[in-house]
């Protein structure tokens, strides 16, 4: 099959958490993609991958969100006392 691992997949996620929030998604999204092509590897822990198939997109999420809330929507939503009227 191929040489890719799990822990290749974990490794990425975690060096996604370094990254500015596009090239954090492209990881992501390549790790995503990885981990779902382990899915016919049949010396691949099935449970395990689909553990680590839900963080890669419970991530990306997170990743997308903090972008939005950094980007001015998240202000807007809490304005500081120096905003308010």
């Amino acid at each position: 099959m191929t040489d890719l691992t799990l822990a290749d997949v974990e490794r990425a996620l975690d060096r996604a958490a370094d990254l500015e929030t596009e090239e954090a998604v492209a990881v992501l999204r390549t790790a995503r993609q990885d981990v779902r092509n382990l899915a016919n590897d049949p010396d691949v822990d099935e449970e395990r991958r689909r553990e680590l198939e839900t963080r890669l997109e419970q991530r990306i999420r997170e990743v997308k969100a903090r972008d939005a809330y950094d980007s001015g929507l998240g202000s807007a939503m809490n304005p500081t006392e120096d905003d308010a009227p």
